[in-house]
């Protein structure tokens, strides 16, 4: 059975930076991206986005029918109401699916590495063997976020303070990479942690 790694941390820490170095290490190491199952069952044709679309409009919609993430995300920013509605219809659909590539990795995998943004937000640190946590100095997240998204800086600090705290992420923390730009020693930690890993999943045999 499958050692399964959750990977989270806040917006711009790093964490798809990370997991690519894991991934790199061995081709026996899953990486399984919530971003990239949430894409893949929002995809035109699926049910999601009818559901998504007859709730919001056509306006969150792409020419070609695909979904305006950056538009929705916008909209549900700023209205509680429908980020609620939103988390509610997408959160069990992405779990689903997420188990279904895990079973599929199971034997196939020395470890797991779970990419989870909001793991501590919705609660899914139980699905999880073990937590790494990427942390980042607030003020170079908040840079990071400026220069990615070429947005104001108060918008930039509204995204930071709509999640965890920094402090109360790491406090579910069984392992900690710091990114603050020392790409070195990010490295070097990652070789030390997948060694460990790997390890772990022998003893639990």
């Amino acid at each position: 059975m499958s050692y399964i790694i959750a990977l989270t941390g806040g917006i711009c820490s790093g964490k798809s930076v990370v997991a690519k170095k894991f991934s790199d290490l061995s081709e026996k190491v899953a990486v399984i991206d919530s971003d990239f199952i949430a894409r893949k069952v929002t995809q035109p044709g699926s049910i999601a986005l009818h559901m998504i679309t007859k709730y919001f409009g056509s306006g969150v919609l792409f020419p070609n029918g695909s979904l305006n993430r950056s538009m929705l995300k916008k909209i549900i920013f700023f209205n509680l109401k429908d980020k609620v509605w939103l988390e509610k219809l997408l959160y069990p659909i992405i779990r689903k699916e997420t188990q279904k590539t895990i079973n599929l990795l199971l034997n196939r995998s020395y470890y797991v590495l779970w990419v989870v943004p909001l793991l501590i937000e919705n609660n899914l640190q139980k699905f999880a063997d073990r937590i790494l946590v990427v942390d980042v100095r607030a003020d170079i997240q908040l840079n990071r976020i400026i220069n990615r998204d070429k947005i104001s800086q108060q918008y930039a600090k509204n995204i930071l303070f709509s999640q965890v705290s920094r402090q109360r992420r790491l406090e579910f923390a069984d392992d900690i990479i710091e990114n603050n730009n020392n790409s070195d020693k990010i490295s070097a930690d990652i070789s030390i942690l997948h060694e460990y890993y790997m390890n772990i999943k022998k003893n639990n045999h």
